[in-house]
């Protein structure tokens, strides 16, 4: 007798399995596989956050929304993002595919949920990608000007002409390091962020031993009251602060998108992810109490909470922590940082392209896998030109447009990650009841986390609405954050019902299959 159940018994034998290739209905994409290990694996998680770039560009506004409190709104941060972590961890586990968000969504909730999943997670990595490489473009300038002693290098980077040209740059050299595979990728990662821990390290060290020293004006004693979120002095402050932190932790993911070329790829990412995690919410916290009792919160001079340094701490603390001499390493760092993610950043955007395309969500071409490098090298120079163009647009069209499209970059990433960790807690649904394991691992973290991200989703949505958010301008008296993050999300709905033309058989949910493909098993 021949029966079909979800489940192959205790001395069933398989004679077949359904249809694409694997038990769980997904397909080999033909990447490098076995070339990531734990900590490279990890070490690229880590370079995708760009931690040292996070920590120049968010200290100070996170201290003007919270003050002292600024360590426990990392804390708070970084609570969701661990619970959408064992999410993304369980699902691996169960499906190892390089699509990731995409996938399992289409799984969980089916073809559309899932393909606006991936768009999501498509349109963040662009938008990130070319601010990116719009750091990496001043902060070079800015260390050739410290390097030389020359303002007029330095002010190269207000030239809109050299500013353009050096971050196309920046961003070809990123594409072509992508495109020859993860080999060379993990390479570069180990220096660049061995190089950024180190300088933090000494940044941390120096900076405590400085404050303790009693000399400093507006320096502060450490309190544990830093770290309690409940002395925030108001809600909207609160969800402002968590808002920035929770972008400091985007890009942890990564580790999941290498999962078809990690070794042990059902385990090591999801534990790469965690340990990545924990590097950064140590980092940060070092980082963010250090530079709180150098320099106190104060709104002038180095103080935290100074609005003309707001937008690059470091670039203030450098030579008052660490001298002439090492200052400049913590420029180097800040580059690095930007540099190394602008490389990784390509990673996720190219591996969700390349899953989408293999299962006809979007043109067959973008399937294509270099012979010898084994990297999805469509995928990757199609993520650099979209990257270059939407770069070049925004700073022709204007500054203030530029600025609003990264203010809007929040949404996007509450918006993928918050349906992700949904789907883990439906596709899961059936196996809460096995073990308290799993109804906390697979149901319970996976849907707070989510349900978190969404709050947060909400509430940016109704902030964004208000012409006052980002740089102030509107259209027809709705904010311009508020009509580019939307109109960003309804352009993926365009794409989607033009790809729903070319490519029934997706949406009708023949080629990736809501429920794991059952196994026929023989008695």
């Amino acid at each position: 007798m021949v029966q079909v159940d979800p489940r192959p018994q205790a001395g069933d034998t398989v004679t077949s399995v359904a249809a694409t290739g694997s038990a769980d209905g997904t397909r080999g994409k033909g990447l490098s596989g076995n070339s990531v290990g734990l900590l490279g694996s990890a070490v690229i998680g880590i370079s995708t956050v760009a931690p040292v770039y996070c920590l120049t560009s968010t200290l100070g506004p996170t201290v003007g929304e919270v003050g002292v409190q600024m360590p426990a709104v990392f804390l708070a941060g970084f609570l969701p993002m661990l619970l959408v972590a064992f999410a993304y961890r369980e699902l691996n586990k169960a499906v190892p595919d390089c699509g990731t968000s995409f996938t399992w969504t289409v799984k969980a909730f089916g073809p559309r949920v899932g393909w606006m999943c991936g768009w999501g997670l498509v349109i963040a990595t662009i938008i990130v990608l070319s601010n990116l490489a719009g750091v990496a473009t001043s902060f070079f300038y800015l260390l050739l000007g410290e390097l030389t002693g020359s303002q007029a290098i330095a002010d190269l980077d207000g030239n809109r002409a050299a500013h353009v040209l050096t971050c196309l740059a920046f961003i070809a050299v990123a594409t072509a390091i992508s495109y020859r595979g993860m080999t060379a990728t993990k390479g570069v990662q180990y220096t660049l962020v061995g190089l950024q821990l180190a300088v933090l390290a000494v940044f941390v060290v120096m900076a405590v031993a400085k404050a303790q020293s009693g000399d400093l004006a507006g320096s502060l004693h450490f309190s544990w009251t830093w770290l309690d979120p409940f002395a925030v002095r108001s809600f909207s402050a609160f969800t402002a602060g968590l808002s920035l932190s929770i972008f400091m932790f985007w890009g942890w993911d990564t580790c999941l998108t290498v999962n078809e070329e990690t070794t042990g790829s059902a385990k090591t990412p999801g534990r790469a992810a965690l340990l990545a995690m924990l590097v950064l919410i140590g980092s940060y916290l070092l980082t963010a109490v250090a530079s709180q009792m150098f320099s106190g919160v104060g709104h002038k001079g180095t103080g935290l909470g100074n609005p003309d340094t707001a937008d690059n701490v470091f670039a203030a603390l450098a030579n008052p922590v660490m001298g002439t001499v090492l200052g400049v390493l913590l420029f180097v760092a800040v580059l690095a940082s930007a540099a190394a993610s602008l490389q990784t950043t390509f990673i996720p955007v190219a591996r969700t392209v390349l899953a989408m395309s293999t299962y006809e969500a979007l043109p067959a071409s973008f399937a294509k896998i270099h012979p010898r490098f084994r990297s999805p090298g469509r995928a990757t120079i199609a993520a650099g030109v979209a990257t270059g163009v939407f770069y070049a647009v925004m700073s022709i069209l204007s500054e203030n447009v530029l600025i609003d499209t990264i203010y809007a970059l929040g949404l996007m990433i509450c918006f993928y990650y918050s349906i992700t960790a949904f789907a883990c807690a439906w596709f899961f649904r059936r196996e809460l009841r096995n073990s308290a394991r799993d109804l906390l691992f697979k149901g319970v973290f996976p849907f707070l986390g989510g349900l978190l991200l969404a709050a947060v989703f909400g509430k940016t949505l109704t902030d964004m609405w208000n012409p006052a958010y980002g740089s102030g301008s509107s259209v027809f008296g709705v904010g311009s954050v508020f009509v580019i993050g939307v109109g960003l999300l309804l352009l993926g709905v365009v794409i989607m019902l033009i790809m729903r033309r070319r490519s029934p058989a997706f949406f009708r949910g023949e080629v990736l299959t809501r429920a794991t493909p059952a196994l026929v098993v023989e008695e």
